[in-house]
């Protein structure tokens, strides 16, 4: 017989998902309110500029984003027609493609990261001193989330890679 959760543990789970919708709807709304488009956009603009050229394929930037994208292709289209992104047929594979970042999106992302990370310290960082950051970080990573990411956070200069 399997071990249901205790009480604790589903106390969690549900202040979990809770926490994590209020702060992204309050992410979204500061966006908004700074007259930027959604996360999402945000999320596939740095992980285009993230790419070692610039460019993935559709379903590797999929994977990549933060944000589940169930729609990356109609994301991925209102990029391109607003400039932000290009396709590319994949030189190889005919029937393949690349999505490259373009100059305009790589000015938006980091445009963005003002309002994004005003965002992040309002909602998460005001609340939270680093150590229980970082205690956090351990937490989710027993979860299955890896926190090696807050490195490579940590290595970003106004939304954009160290490199």
């Amino acid at each position: 017989m399997k071990r249901k959760p205790s009480t604790e543990a589903t106390a969690a789970w549900i202040r979990l998902m809770r926490v994590q919708s209020r702060v992204l709807d309050a992410v979204e709304q500061d966006l908004k309110k700074a007259g930027f488009p959604p996360l999402a956009w945000y999320d596939a603009l740095l992980e285009l500029s993230r790419a070692p050229s610039g460019e993935m394929r559709p379903v590797e930037l999929e994977k990549q984003m933060l944000i589940p994208q169930y729609s990356t292709s109609r994301l991925i289209d209102r990029l391109v027609d607003e400039g932000l992104a290009a396709r590319r047929e994949c030189k190889i594979d005919k029937r393949g493609q690349f999505v490259e970042i373009t100059e305009a999106g790589r000015e938006l992302q980091k445009k963005m990261w003002s309002a994004y990370s005003a965002a992040i310290e309002k909602h998460v960082g005001s609340k939270l001193s680093d150590a229980d950051a970082l205690k956090l970080c351990g937490l989710l990573d027993r979860l299955g989330c890896s926190c090696s990411d807050v490195k490579a956070a940590a290595a970003t200069r106004d939304g954009v890679p160290v490199r």
